[in-house]
């Protein structure tokens, strides 16, 4: 509230777009593409990978990692041990078949939303019966008498 116990006009136009359309669609679009994320990672981390991994002589790609040198001793664990400066290519390969897993469901989602609008469209086109033609105006009315008339006459 201002301090004339008015409320504010933005006050009103944020809740307008906040209730309504593009900031709802946003929300519930983003809880269902976490939810939809979490289900490729599971499929590309349980089901594919474990596959890939067979013909790549049982390899798990989470191990696939190169060992970098440290130059100035580095951390260590618990037991005193220098912890190994890797660069786990393995796990980007694994977030790459991911993304691309998500990618390409998405694209067919899409593909198939666009093609059943269209059908929608045409359906909603095709079922409405195009309008009739105007009737004619009083002059073209009192014209076309006077056009009948001077044919018959001739």
């Amino acid at each position: 509230m201002s301090k004339h116990g008015k409320k504010p006009a933005w006050i009103d136009e944020f809740v307008a777009f906040a209730v309504k359309g593009n900031a709802m669609a946003l929300a519930v679009g983003t809880i269902i593409g976490a939810g939809f994320g979490t289900i490729t990672k599971s499929l590309t981390d349980d089901v594919i990978m474990p596959i890939v991994a067979i013909f790549m002589g049982g390899i798990d790609f989470s191990e696939l990692k190169i060992t970098l040198p440290r130059l100035f001793g580095g951390p260590v664990d618990e037991a005193g041990n220098v912890i190994a400066n890797t660069l786990n290519y393995g796990n980007f390969l694994a977030a790459v078949i991911n993304f691309l897993i998500l990618a390409l469901v998405v694209f067919w989602l899409v593909r198939i939303l666009n093609k059943l609008t269209t059908a929608q469209k045409k359906k909603e086109e095709e079922a409405v019966p195009p309008p009739a033609p105007p009737a004619p105006s009083a002059e073209e009315t009192l014209l076309t008498e006077i056009r009948d008339i001077l044919k018959q006459k001739n």
